[in-house]
């Protein structure tokens, strides 16, 4: 194969690969982006209490702020019935709304909590760790009842 011809073919492949992505101003687009904001956040949050990066007394309070800020926005991303079969949501996000949107209002007041621990330093590791054990737990529950793994 020349090499004019494995460029060409290259480029097709990587053109058809970038059509199956996700839309990012799309519902699902945007609800990803936001649920993965969320674990990162979350994530170095958790690092800092376990040790897997140096606790910051300041970056710690201000994931905590970032973290319920962003609780709210993946809401709003879900429409009532199911618009896109490459979510990783299952059928039941959209048949039990009910249910899912307490779950939601259950993490929004996790991470409101995980706020309030943080509003008088210096910061306990005692009250910060169940706090984010809160948060951890409320993300956990969701997705054991609403994500397609």
């Amino acid at each position: 194969m020349t090499l004019k011809k494995l460029l060409l073919l290259t480029c097709v492949c990587l053109t058809l690969a970038a059509c199956g992505g996700v839309d990012p101003n799309s519902p699902l687009g945007m609800r990803q982006a936001a649920f993965k904001e969320m674990l990162k956040v979350s994530e170095d949050l958790g690092g800092m209490l376990r040790g897997r990066i140096p606790y910051d007394e300041s970056a710690f309070i201000s994931g905590a702020g970032e973290l319920e800020r962003l609780s709210h926005e993946p809401w709003q991303h879900f429409p009532e019935v199911a618009d896109d079969e490459r979510s990783k949501a299952n059928a039941e996000v959209w048949q039990r709304q009910e249910q899912f949107q307490k779950m939601a209002r259950d993490l929004e007041q996790a991470t409101a909590a995980l706020v309030q621990a943080t509003t008088a330093p210096p910061l306990r590791r005692s009250e910060l760790e169940p706090a984010v054990q809160a948060v951890e737990d409320s993300c956990e529950a969701c997705h054991k009842a609403f994500r397609a793994y």
